[in-house]
């Protein structure tokens, strides 16, 4: 297990960062917050780009190294604390895992992500964004109709879960019609509950605006 505690740069509402914080919270891992405001660029600054060269959180430092891509971290701290453990030893639904994972984390949020949402425009980012998460939610329904028990892979908590609880988070923000997605309404509400949800939940970090806790 890493001796250091590590520090993890994040802003409250980046699914990418949130996805890391409830593998910590997941893990019982104690970390130090670091936020970085995306509204404010901070994420394009000369200080933090020492860090993440593509300007993008989260990064997470332990010791003298850092990792960033939130699915390289998730899979380190899945191999460097193994309490709890977020990854199947079967090897065809550890696959899955990977697999819902990678439907989520690049055929969903990259197409809505900040910086996207930016280069399309305040007039256009909420039927941009609905398009594409509405989109990928057809076929990761489908995936899931497959493979889900009262989780994304089977009856325990996974990477996988970790990834949909933030997207779920996304659709709404932009107004997707979740009832057409009972599995993953389902999935959803199931994780909802868990401390490991709550506690890495935008509204409950120390970077969230009052207005918005």
């Amino acid at each position: 297990m890493a001796s250091q505690k590590p520090v993890l740069y994040s802003y409250f509402r980046s699914s990418c960062s949130w996805r890391v914080r409830i593998v910590l919270a997941h893990k019982g891992i104690e970390y130090d917050y670091r936020p970085i405001n995306l509204l404010k660029k901070e994420q394009v600054g000369d200080e933090f780009k020492k860090l993440n060269p593509m300007g993008q959180v989260p990064a997470l430092v332990i010791g003298d190294k850092t990792l960033t891509q939130s699915l390289s971290i998730m899979e380190y701290l899945e191999e460097v604390y193994p309490q709890n453990p977020l990854l199947p030893k079967d090897p065809i639904l550890k696959a899955k895992v990977r697999e819902v994972c990678e439907v989520i984390c690049s055929g969903i949020q990259p197409l809505q992500n900040f910086s996207v949402l930016q280069r399309v425009g305040e007039e256009k980012k909420m039927e941009w964004g609905h398009f594409f998460i509405n989109r990928g939610f057809i076929a990761l329904e489908e995936l899931l109709s497959g493979c889900s028990g009262k989780y994304c892979v089977g009856d325990e908590v996974t990477l996988a879960d970790c990834c949909l609880v933030p997207q779920v988070y996304n659709a709404n923000r932009f107004k997707v019609d979740l009832s057409q997605f009972p599995i993953i309404s389902g999935v959803h509400q199931a994780l909802s509950g868990l401390n490991s949800v709550t506690a890495s939940h935008p509204s409950a970090q120390p970077d969230c605006p009052p207005d918005l806790k």
